[in-house]
């Protein structure tokens, strides 16, 4: 049974974009890459052709993978949402109280993260540990590391 992920309207429009590029671009330099193989003679012994196949069976399983996380992904509707919480697209001011450091968050789905733009996942450790938390919250995180106490500052949209 298929997983349903939640995304944001520029995650979702990401994946297409990139499902595309796979489609059009990739598969061309595939075919390519085999018609130049191919060229080159005996394709019994031939390990560029023997390459270039491979590399085409991945690019499809990677197509097909990618098409299956689409057709299990929904659009998130914040109609309903209610923004005093933390919950997935929540914006969040966090300060470490080991360390006094104060972190800015966004939560998002696990496709979307990338800590160098300060998105976390809701299931990594922390954004588990988040979720559902209003400001003024304290949250204590189990991680790798050992244990994290949050207080949290700020929840947004």
């Amino acid at each position: 049974m298929a997983t349903i992920n939640y995304y944001t309207a520029e995650g979702l429009q990401k994946l297409k974009d990139e499902l595309q590029d796979l489609k059009v671009r990739g598969r061309a330099k595939a075919a390519e890459d085999l018609r130049e193989a191919r060229d080159k003679g005996d394709l019994s012994e031939n390990a560029e052709y023997d390459a270039a196949k491979d590399a085409q069976g991945l690019l499809e399983l990677k197509i097909s993978k990618l098409e299956e996380v689409l057709g299990n992904a929904r659009l998130i509707d914040e109609t309903n949402m209610d923004f005093s919480k933390v919950l997935i697209m929540s914006k969040v001011k966090l300060k470490n109280l080991k360390n006094n450091m104060v972190l800015n968050y966004v939560l998002v789905a696990e496709e979307e993260a990338n800590l160098a733009a300060g998105k976390i996942s809701v299931k990594s450790p922390i954004g588990k540990g988040l979720l559902g938390k209003s400001a003024g919250d304290t949250a204590e995180i189990t991680v790798p590391a050992g244990k994290l106490q949050f207080e949290i500052l700020e929840v947004g949209r």
